[in-house]
């Protein structure tokens, strides 16, 4: 199973944008014909609730390298460039040392998803009021724009295989492997083939679960969920 279709079994998405700070409670801002951005670190700097809102972990929802997801050449390398930077691999520049080829694959281990229920969503948001007087914020909120994440998966160990168009050879590989040092491992798979493997010690977001919080005049009706097919969280 592709992992794209694994993960929206449970309602989240793939991360896809270059920015990887995403953290539960957070609240961004979908204007219509705009991409989504960021708009706060915390819920609690917008809105005022006595409800507390405490993270669970979801044990039903873990991925491992047998959910893969599949990307033509230049998407794929564009995606990986981005995971790269994440994990302080900026400098492998991997467009520059493979120039083309067929497809990459990339797939995750060793994940925790944690999440706020979205009762306690419900709960919070029914007995909240804005913690300042901000016109622009009860804007967003009457226009149905925020977006609050509610779960987040995150994993330690990243699996790439770069399918190329040309041999591997043996001096490409010690070139990557010098760059990397500890943070990851290259090796020729097959031929063509260049597998990269990669085993952190910290966590960072690959995927999260988001919902559209809707109000009517000001007032907190419901909490529908997203996906990220027009977000691109």
């Amino acid at each position: 199973m592709s992992l794209t279709n694994h993960l929206k079994k449970s309602g989240y998405d793939l991360i896809q944008s270059p920015v990887r700070n995403h953290k539960l409670l957070q609240l961004w801002n979908k204007k219509a014909f705009d991409e989504i951005s960021y708009y706060y670190e915390q819920v609690s700097e917008a809105f005022n609730s006595p409800i507390q809102l405490d993270v669970v972990k979801n044990t039903a929802l873990s991925v491992n390298a047998t959910q893969q997801e599949n990307y033509s050449f230049n998407i794929g390398v564009t995606i990986l460039q981005t995971l790269l930077q994440t994990l302080g691999l900026g400098a492998l520049q991997i467009d520059a040392h493979i120039k083309s080829g067929k497809k990459i694959t990339i797939s995750y281990d060793h994940s925790i998803t944690k999440e706020v229920p979205l009762g306690k969503i419900d709960e919070y948001f029914a007995a909240a009021d804005f913690k300042h007087r901000n016109p622009q914020l009860l804007k967003n909120a009457n226009r149905n724009n925020l977006h609050i994440i509610n779960g987040v998966l995150y994993a330690s160990s990243l699996a790439v295989e770069i399918d190329t168009d040309f041999n591997i050879t043996a001096d490409l590989v010690a070139e990557l492997n010098n760059i990397a040092g500890v943070k990851a491992a290259f090796q020729k798979s097959a031929t063509q083939k260049l597998k990269m493997t990669s085993e952190g010690n910290e966590s960072y977001p690959i995927a999260v679960k988001a919902y559209k919080l809707a109000f009517v005049v000001g007032k907190y009706k419901k909490a529908i969920l997203v996906t990220d097919t027009k977000n691109h969280f």
